[in-house]
């Protein structure tokens, strides 16, 4: 019921503006030619949805993790250097920024469209489509904090009564005009592409609508799990969406002047207000998917060094998947809401709909492709069914293409700036490192330099935690404490951390590794740790756990009252640096934005300090 309510949401209001405008973009007046794109909104669920996303992407999933940067992931953690590594993250950050652009347009077509059922029920009302439109959509994004499983435990019911009312409309219908069933048969769609070469290429690009949200089932896995969304698919939305759009299409047939608003052309005038209470609820729903799923894209983006790690608040203890980010929400809401008022309806929104959504299917059945030829054993079943309908995806997003000299630039654009913007902070925190690697002393050549300069070194009485990037340097802030003021202390932990290319570290990987790197004249002792990349680190349960491990080692070590020691880089651009002088401002402009070093590895701030150092890109 969580999965109904929160990952079908976007493709369950399909059927609200879907199959208009496919008629719209086909001109199909004839029996013939409805029937022929009706069999296209069809076979592009069966092919795109329910065997591509349903039975083969959700089965590669990233320890309960899914979405392209899960699958990204998996491709990466078996190749460390190269050039596929970089060409993986570099298609993994597209595919990320494509989504992210999508998120913005779904909530506004979604709730646009549904507000516009007020035109039909009363006509002298349609000035407040936009005003009902914001109002809702305020609501959806303040909403956000209650967290995805709460919001899908609420909304399923109302998503079971939606796609109740979806295939009995369509049903009724359909037995009016019990002709229609024969737009089952794929042949109608291949002789309407046949016969009307030029005109399918363009519908091609409107039945897209049809399969919006189906990326959203494959990144909200996390939130959910397999088993709960193939069943809902399965039995709930996939039969409720076919007799909907069958259902369309029979009206069309009985009334011609219905194909603009086929889906109220199904609903008798006595339902009219009610249904449209109910789309409206719907629609809020379908932005719940793609909401919940840029939480999920951004969280993984800031494990994988693709973007910065912004605050994270986990809504559920059961399901790690289930986050909440304030900054991404509002930001989010805003961009909607512009959106809401620059188009103004959702006739217009769908000219800029589809070019990203079916750009990211793409890109994951590549990928998955990819991931699948490098398993032993390979899975060719779903290796040829991934790539045949990957191939329908292609053909879909081919058909798109003429959409971006109408709109479909926008989402494009907003997909090209998060891509900017993630590759920039990729290149900046691998230049970040190097330069460090620069600056920074290994531990051993840390401990022989106190050694030469026994006589001058003052030891602080205590334990010390330094948080250090790599488990073979010492940070800069206890090198700063050597060099300025001669001081280290008495006891020192190197805390370092790796993060995996999974979203959470098996049991066996995630216990800490701890080792000494001091001598008898001084305590210094590495701790590491492996975390997945939807983790996050909580210094004080590690300490405990090195304790337990290594009780000879760090006899002494109370995590409770031990003192946390953070370098801050105060980071500034180089004219020497190998990368333009825009890209290093936008780079520094993200890292002042990135959450607080304290909040970010849960350090008692009471108990750390904070020690900064000048570091030129």
């Amino acid at each position: 019921m969580g999965a109904l309510g929160v990952v079908f949401g976007d493709i369950g209001t399909s059927p609200l503006y879907a199959l208009r405008a496919v008629l719209h973009d086909s001109q199909a007046t004839s029996r013939s030619e409805v029937y022929g794109v009706t069999s296209l909104v069809v076979w592009a669920l069966v092919s795109v949805v329910g065997l591509l996303h349903v039975e083969v992407l959700l089965s590669a999933d990233n320890r309960g993790e899914g979405g392209v940067l899960a699958l990204a992931s998996l491709l990466r953690r078996g190749v460390r250097r190269g050039r596929l590594r970089t060409t993986v993250s570099v298609v993994a950050m597209i595919g990320a920024a494509l989504f992210l652009g999508d998120s913005i347009l779904t909530p506004a077509i979604s709730v646009l469209s549904a507000s516009e059922g007020l035109e039909v029920a009363a006509p002298s009302m349609s000035r407040l489509v936009v005003p009902l439109a914001l109002a809702i959509l305020c609501g959806v994004f303040l909403l956000q904090p209650v967290g995805s499983g709460r919001i899908g435990v609420g909304y399923g019911p109302v998503m079971l009564l939606w796609f109740a009312v979806l295939g009995v409309g369509g049903l009724v219908s359909l037995v009016q005009t019990p002709a229609v069933l024969t737009a089952l048969s794929p042949t109608w769609g291949a002789g309407f592409l046949a016969e009307h070469p030029g005109t399918g290429f363009v519908t091609l690009g409107a039945v897209v609508l049809a399969v919006t949200g189906a990326e959203a089932l494959y990144t909200d896995l996390g939130h959910f799990g397999r088993r709960a969304i193939a069943t809902a698919w399965w039995t709930v939305v996939f039969p409720a969406l076919v007799l909907a759009y069958l259902g369309e299409a029979a009206a069309v047939l009985r009334d011609p002047s219905t194909a603009g608003n086929p889906f109220y052309g199904v609903v008798p005038s006595w339902a009219t207000v009610p249904v449209l209470v109910l789309g409206t609820l719907a629609t809020v729903i379908a932005s719940e998917a793609v909401i919940a799923g840029a939480f999920t894209v951004l969280h993984q983006a800031g494990g994988l060094d693709f973007f910065p790690d912004l605050r994270t608040i986990h809504t559920s203890r059961r399901h790690p998947g289930q986050i909440y980010q304030p900054a991404a929400n509002w930001t989010l809401g805003a961009a909607v809401l512009l959106l809401v008022v620059a188009f103004r309806s959702s006739d217009r929104l769908a000219n800029a709909y589809g070019v990203t959504v079916s750009a990211t299917v793409v890109l994951t059945v590549v990928l998955y492709v990819v991931w699948a030829l490098r398993q032993r054993p390979r899975p060719w079943a779903r290796i040829g069914v991934g790539t045949a309908s990957g191939l329908v995806a292609a053909l879909l997003f081919a058909g798109t293409l003429p959409k971006l000299v109408v709109g479909g630039w926008v989402p494009a654009a907003i997909g090209a700036v998060l891509f900017v913007l993630m590759h920039t902070w990729w290149t900046g925190q691998g230049r970040v490192a190097a330069r460090l690697r620069d600056e920074e002393l290994t531990a051993e050549e840390l401990v022989e330099a106190v050694q030469e300069d026994a006589a001058h070194v003052r030891h602080l009485e205590g334990h010390a935690v330094f948080l250090t990037h790599d488990p073979a340097m010492s940070p800069l802030a206890l090198r700063s404490l050597l060099d300025i003021a001669g001081l280290v202390p008495e006891h020192v932990v190197l805390l370092s951390w790796e993060v995996d290319d999974a979203p959470s570290a098996p049991p066996e990987e995630s216990s800490v590794t701890v080792r000494s790197l001091g001598d008898d004249s001084w305590d210094v002792t590495g701790v590491s740790v492996v975390l997945g990349y939807a983790d996050r680190l909580d210094v004080t349960h590690i300490l405990e756990d090195a304790v337990e491990a290594e009780p000879d080692l760090l006899s002494s070590l109370e995590p409770a009252e031990a003192v946390f020691i953070v370098s801050r880089l105060d980071l500034g651009s180089s004219r020497r640096a190998p990368w333009a002088r825009w890209r290093q401002r936008v780079f520094l402009a993200m890292n002042r934005l990135a959450r607080d070093k304290a909040d970010q590895l849960s350090l008692p701030r009471a108990r750390t300090i904070v020690i900064g150092r000048e570091l030129r890109l």
